[in-house]
């Protein structure tokens, strides 16, 4: 059974039978993330094991491969639903009986909300999916409402890592920029490629207002590691304060905490000198 795949299919309340699962696996960290956001936490027996928020995920056994998915692996914990951001695996999990949902990258809000609401669907909780999705509309549009209203649109850098790999603002990630009216220093650099890597010299030529560092976790990139940078020193971000270490995991999920996300780039956008 396919419980709801992807974003655009209309969420099935539950299974076909109107059963409620009870024995979930996910090997999806944003989806993990989503399930327990709306209660659903306590149907999930095992995650993946880069599904480590909430706390409450970390107590679930979590050995299972996200990234090479095993089958059998998944077939022996006998789960009734399986949450993917991957379709890959899914014919074969179907094959065994399993139901499965996947949850692919979003390029939207709406794509984000669609999903929580489609896995409250899935999962019997209809009523906190639809809950937690007006929360987050309310506290992201109000992020948005208390961000300074700047006459000249602020450019920004967003690392993926230490090589320059950046997003362009067709991401989703580069979504919760544009809320701000930011203007990506790496759109049209590479046509068709949305995850185009930049050169340290069209960096430091850009000179972008706001640097955000999504490789701090990772990497151990920081403020200073930047400002150490050759050459670096003249960006306006640099001299003005304007790098963000930002949290990698949250920026490269879509789980309820991209309010958090969207939160921190307005008070970035707060801190920004009026003359910047």
């Amino acid at each position: 059974t396919t419980v709801a795949s992807d974003t655009t299919d209309a969420p099935d309340d539950t299974d076909a039978a109107g059963n409620v699962p009870s024995a979930i696996v996910s090997l999806s960290p944003s989806g993990t993330e989503m399930l327990f956001a709306i209660g659903a936490g306590e149907q999930v027996i095992a995650v993946d094991q880069y599904s480590d928020y909430p706390v409450e995920a970390l107590a679930k056994p979590h050995e299972l491969s996200g990234y090479e998915p095993n089958v059998e692996a998944i077939a022996a914990l006998a789960p009734d639903l399986v949450v993917l951001s991957d379709p890959t695996i899914q014919p074969q999990l179907e094959a065994l009986g399993i139901a499965v949902w996947v949850g692919s990258a979003p390029t939207t809000f709406d794509d984000v909300y669609a999903q929580i609401e489609q896995l409250g669907a899935a999962t019997g909780h209809i009523g906190e999916a639809g809950e937690l999705v007006g929360q987050m509309q309310a506290d992201i549009a109000a992020a948005i409402a208390a961000a300074p209203q700047l006459a000249e649109p602020l450019s920004y850098y967003h690392e993926l890592d230490p090589t320059f790999y950046s997003v362009t603002s067709s991401t989703f990630i580069g979504q919760v920029y544009a809320l701000f009216g930011l203007a990506n220093i790496a759109d049209g650099v590479e046509e068709g490629n949305d995850y185009p890597q930049l050169s340290a010299e069209y960096i430091v030529s850009s000179t972008p207002d706001l640097v955000f560092l999504a490789d701090t976790k990772c990497c151990g990139e920081s403020a200073a590691t930047v400002g150490a940078r050759a050459g670096w020193a003249a960006i306006t971000a640099v001299a003005n304060g304007g790098v963000i270490e930002m949290d990698d995991d949250i920026a490269s999920r879509w789980g309820p905490r991209i309010v958090e996300y969207v939160q921190a780039v307005s008070d970035a956008l707060a801190k920004v000198p009026a003359e910047a």
